[in-house]
């Protein structure tokens, strides 16, 4: 009887463990659900800032606001800084660039801590209009000739959206009914092709067009350099800390044939880069753009050109300097 009792209790112990075990790699294997509730979209981006946070302390710092976000600030309570954990954002590129939003879109759902009646309050006041779906307010808030719509969705989740139609929330709606429950891991298709391709752990991370921010006049320009990728070129983006921050790029190539001719046109603009960097004059040099520069190296593997660099902390410091922007949702782009 007491060795039954024993193997009862050891069976129990080993059922939990392999529970646990399951829960972990799930977890692991499946995209954060501020991610996983985005809609379809050409790219995806995620950072998760509370590692962030406690990596460079970026929420310590004093930073002086704009009078709109300081007031969004007395009325809600929230500062991005400090009560932000994770952003995701989905992009969209539209046809006409001579609208208000330019020639992008956001999407975009906040996770962390806040007071949700203080918000939509806050909300209810600067909207000049709302929407009722799916048994949550949408509040259409007016901003630069356009509408941006913002939506809470439960008491530690907002969603925001700029894109001309309703779809892009409505959709995050949909997705967000039933996205908490167990091994539930549907989402955008850009997860589902290429989430598994991520680096574990990644810090942040990108998937599909994400270069759609830096189109100037159809092509893709950095600091005004043209860079060699098509507009609507494929990458996969990580940063994670491994000891130090290191940053991986990939542009996912039709074939080896074009990866390999990235691979060549991108070490030729890396290396006019280093001489440029590390010839100037010390007042005109940045030596955190050198420690990028230096670190990086590009190679190709398949149909795939790859960057690799080291972050240097204090230029992840002046990345994680909150825009104004986000106080009234827009973002912007």
């Amino acid at each position: 009887m007491r060795w039954s009792r024993r193997r009862s209790v050891l069976l129990g112990a080993l059922l939990l463990a392999a529970v646990v075990v399951c829960l972990f790699l799930w977890r692991q294997s499946t995209a954060p659900l501020v991610a996983r509730v985005l809609p379809e979209s050409e790219g995806i981006l995620y950072f998760n800032l509370s590692p962030l946070r406690a990596a460079t302390h970026f929420d310590r710092r004093p930073v002086e606001h704009d009078p709109g976000y300081q007031r969004f600030i007395d009325a809600t309570g929230i500062n991005f800084e400090r009560d932000l954990n994770e952003a995701a954002f989905a992009l969209d590129h539209l046809p006409d660039s001579t609208g208000p939003n330019g020639g992008l879109a956001f999407s975009e759902v906040f996770a962390g801590t806040f007071d949700a009646a203080r918000l939509s309050n806050y909300l209810s006041g600067i909207a000049t209009s709302t929407e009722s779906y799916d048994g949550k307010t949408i509040f259409n808030v007016p901003s630069e000739s356009r509408t941006v719509r913002v939506v809470v969705l439960n008491h530690s989740m907002v969603a925001i959206s700029n894109t001309p139609t309703t779809e892009q929330i409505h959709s995050i709606l949909d997705r967000a009914r039933g996205a908490w429950l167990p091994f539930n891991s549907a989402g955008p298709t850009l997860l589902s092709e290429h989430y598994r391709d991520l680096p574990v752990l990644s810090l942040a991370w990108g998937l599909g067009q994400i270069g759609l921010p830096l189109e100037d006049h159809g092509v893709l320009s950095l600091f005004g350099v043209t860079l060699p990728f098509r507009l609507d070129a494929t990458f996969i983006a990580s940063l994670r800390w491994t000891g130090a921050l290191r940053l991986r790029i990939e542009e996912v190539a039709p074939n080896a044939a074009s990866a390999r001719a990235s691979a060549k046109a991108l070490s030729g603009l890396l290396a006019v880069g280093r001489i440029a960097e590390n010839n100037l004059p010390g007042r005109l040099s940045n030596a955190d753009t050198q420690a990028l520069l230096n670190s990086a190296t590009i190679t190709q593997h398949d149909d795939r050109a790859i960057l690799a660099a080291t972050l240097p902390e204090n230029l992840l410091h002046s990345l994680m300097r909150t825009p104004d922007g986000l106080a009234t949702g827009t973002s912007k782009p």
